[in-house]
């Protein structure tokens, strides 16, 4: 039987740039940000660095189809370099593939960096249709905010919710996240919304209001990942090590069958069970400091919190309007303002969820930092509720 990957691995050092409208920089000067914050953090030379991944999720608007974008602009030593791509989890694949290479004995040291450079290709995140015959058969209707709007009327319907109680929590998640936001020098969005100019904006799909719905960023983030006794060597102390990465990809059940109702994401769920066992957790809810989920919809990450077992089915609603997920409450969800408000810079984002969950675990996180951070958690979903790959992380201190 598998062991795991728990304690088998340490971060030295992250970096992250800014996530907004790079108007003035390439990928390229945003890999190159992201890396000198993280090769400073590690305390490295760039010659220790023994493999890399690249993480960029959309290859056609982006750094093309492989790594070589990665080397010649951090003038990598002729390493072995590795371009990765798997939808919104596509950073934290990038991160997945090197812990896994440390783990494994394959390298002492080795870089993940995820980077999207969107905004000046007039990508807004609505369909693209060359990605595939897969997604051309399976969403020829599809567009992201219709997606998870349809999550929110299953989930409304399974659960009887009133449509107005479900609004005013998906609201609430969206406030939260701009207060957070408002916190985060490098955030994209840095402004504090009320809930009344939230639950009045226009509709984009029903019951998805504007303010419901991230937008995309440019941005890029990165980390350095060798064993615990490296990081000793290099004289670091307080590790924060990887405690469990764990992913999971849709099969077309959810399609192609009538067992599931369209309220819960099934990969999560399965991705959440297995980090927590990799993890040693057996009850999320005490164990768990805090949370950065894939808020790409603020019904997402309603609906994520019971995926994750963080709330009970049909309680998250309850659990949103009293406050458990805001930045006070007893499990803190994007503390630093999520995709909603830090940016989504597709390939890139998984990092910036363990950048923020890193910063937290040691102490770094300024005005947002928590007062007893022993374990974080970051989750993505890629695709949409009825075809996905969900991806879960913890990470913690090393006892």
């Amino acid at each position: 039987m598998a062991s795991g990957i728990r304690d088998k691995v340490a971060i030295v050092g992250m970096g992250c740039t800014t996530f907004g409208e790079h108007w003035d920089k390439g990928p390229e000067d945003l890999m190159v940000e992201a890396f000198q914050e993280a090769v400073a953090d590690a305390g490295i030379e760039r010659g220790q660095i023994q493999a890399a991944w690249l993480g960029s999720a959309l290859d056609d608007v982006n750094v093309g189809n492989s790594a070589l974008p990665l080397a010649f602009a951090l003038r990598l030593p002729t390493i072995p370099v590795t371009r990765v791509e798997n939808m919104c989890a596509t950073g934290t694949e990038a991160l997945r593939a090197a812990v896994y290479a440390v783990a494994a004995g394959a390298c002492d040291v080795a870089l993940a960096l995820g980077v999207e450079k969107l905004k000046d290709t007039g990508y807004g995140g609505l369909p693209l249709r060359t990605k595939g015959l897969a997604n051309d058969l399976w969403m020829p209707y599809g567009s992201a905010p219709g997606s998870f709007a349809q999550l929110a009327g299953a989930y409304a319907q399974r659960h009887g919710v009133a449509a107005t109680d479900l609004k005013r929590a998906m609201a609430h998640v969206s406030w939260k996240s701009h207060q957070n936001g408002a916190l985060n020098a490098k955030a994209h969005l840095r402004k504090a919304i009320s809930m009344e100019t939230i639950l009045g904006a226009p509709l984009i799909a029903d019951p998805l209001g504007l303010f419901d719905c991230c937008g995309v960023s440019d941005g890029a983030a990165c980390a350095i990942v060798t064993t615990p006794d490296i990081a000793r060597g290099l004289g670091k102390r307080d590790l924060v090590t990887v405690k469990a990465i764990q992913l999971s990809a849709s099969n077309g059940w959810e399609s192609q069958y009538r067992e599931w109702d369209g309220a819960y994401v099934r990969n999560t769920r399965e991705a959440a069970g297995r980090a927590y066992a990799e993890a040693g957790i057996a009850d999320p809810r005490a164990a768990l400091s805090l949370t950065e989920v894939h808020d790409c919809f603020s019904i997402t990450e309603l609906v994520t919190m019971e995926d994750l077992g963080l709330s009970d089915d049909g309680r998250a609603l309850f659990d949103v309007l009293d406050g458990k997920y805001d930045r006070g409450g007893a499990v803190p969800c994007q503390v630093d303002g999520g995709l909603k408000c830090f940016g989504h810079p597709v390939g890139a984002t998984g990092l910036r969820m363990a950048y923020e969950v890193y910063s937290q675990l040691l102490g770094r996180a300024g005005e947002r930092q928590g007062t007893q951070v022993d374990f974080g958690l970051t989750h993505n979903l890629g695709g949409a509720p009825f075809n996905s790959v969900a991806a879960v992380s913890i990470l913690g201190r090393l006892n």
